[in-house]
């Protein structure tokens, strides 16, 4: 059983390392790729600290495994973060949480604390697979990207749950799984491995498919329109130009709580067709960015407009359909840099008109 047992860690191990591989040369330059790649080494690690009987007692060279290890559900989310939100940006500050989970690690392992440590360790670690299956299921509706939405529920969410179960199941043991458990946890994980690369194949199958002048140069391209556009159909054309009216002669992104399952409807077509449309043509990954490209223009003209000089900045952004002042300060200063406030200053206050660079919104485009 245990010679079976270490043929299945064996083989999830070298299928992760060859995951891991895939992700960093494939998805170097994508963040998702890089993080995804760290957290299929840090389960490999998983694997192998703990392995029954791999170890003897003590073994020194085994510690910064179990270190690496025990930070896998930072690394989960991190991965989800970088993988789903599209306004993720890495710094230095995003190692902390591994660190501290890692930190903490060593502490419980080398006993420098009372069961507390212990305690605290699997409840962050439950609360960073938590906070990945929130990151997995929160903004898929708005998703435009369809390989990105499937691969949401498909692997992350799964990989989370199992994440879980095993966390789970070491506090209810006191410890890593015991045989024949173990057994199972490393062939569950094999499993899912060998899914997940698989899936990869298929999604390079597919794109192999597609002729070289239409694809994106780069994995992270992905759900970016192409240098040179795919053919445009006649009822694809109508489709967009009826999407272009709604928007800009009826200002559809006024109204409150605007969904896709709400324009589609209006459209008469079918949601992954409207996904398609506004991601393939007019390059928006998420569907609050492209609804806010519109309110976004029809704020800063309304700032930069002398006539509404005295209209206060929570008017304009009601009235252009941001729900309240927070989110369209964020959103605002994000694309131009400047606060709604400081932008009217510049335009009307005489400050020598917009500083060069300044990005201005136009309708429908991408910020």
């Amino acid at each position: 059983m245990l010679m079976i047992e270490a043929a299945i860690r064996g083989g999830a191990v070298m299928l992760l390392l060859l995951e891991a591989a895939l992700l960093w040369r494939g998805m170097r330059q994508a963040l998702g790729g890089r993080f995804g790649a760290l957290f299929a080494v840090s389960v490999a690690a998983y694997l192998v600290a703990t392995a029954p009987g791999f170890a003897a007692p003590g073994a020194w060279w085994i510690v910064p495994i179990r270190l690496v290890s025990n930070g896998t559900p930072a690394l989960l989310w991190l991965c989800a973060r970088a993988s789903f939100d599209d306004g993720f940006v890495a710094s230095p500050r995003d190692a902390i949480p591994w660190l501290g989970v890692v930190a903490l690690a060593a502490v419980c392992i080398f006993d420098l604390a009372g069961p507390w440590a212990h305690r605290l360790l699997e409840v962050l670690q439950l609360l960073f697979i938590a906070l990945a299956m929130r990151e997995a299921v929160v903004g898929r509706a708005a998703d435009l990207v369809e390989e990105r939405r499937r691969f949401r529920l498909v692997f992350l969410t799964g990989a989370a749950i199992y994440a879980g179960v095993c966390v789970v199941l070491e506090i209810v043991t006191a410890g890593p799984p015991v045989p024949p458990w173990s057994m199972v946890n490393a062939a569950g994980i094999a499993a899912f491995v060998f899914a997940a690369i698989l899936a990869q194949v298929m999604i390079a199958v597919r794109a192999s498919a597609v002729p070289a002048e239409s694809r994106p140069s780069r994995l992270q391209d992905l759900g970016r329109p192409p240098s040179l556009p795919l053919p445009i159909d006649e009822a694809e054309s109508t489709q967009l130009a009826r999407l272009r009216h709604l928007m800009e002669e009826e200002r559809a992104y006024r109204e409150e709580g605007l969904s896709i399952a709400m324009l589609s409807s209006r459209l008469d077509l079918p949601e992954y067709r409207l996904r398609r449309l506004i991601n393939q043509r007019l390059g928006h990954r998420n569907f609050s960015s492209f609804v806010n490209g519109y309110r976004l223009a029809e704020a800063v003209a309304a700032l930069a407009d002398p006539s509404q000089a005295e209209v206060p900045v929570i008017t304009i952004a009601l009235d252009a359909g941001f729900q309240s002042l927070g989110p369209f300060n964020r959103a605002f200063k994000a694309h131009t840099g400047l606060t709604p406030t400081d932008y009217r200053r510049r335009r009307l206050g005489g400050a020598g008109g917009v500083p060069m660079g300044l990005p201005i919104p136009e309708i429908g485009e991408v910020g």
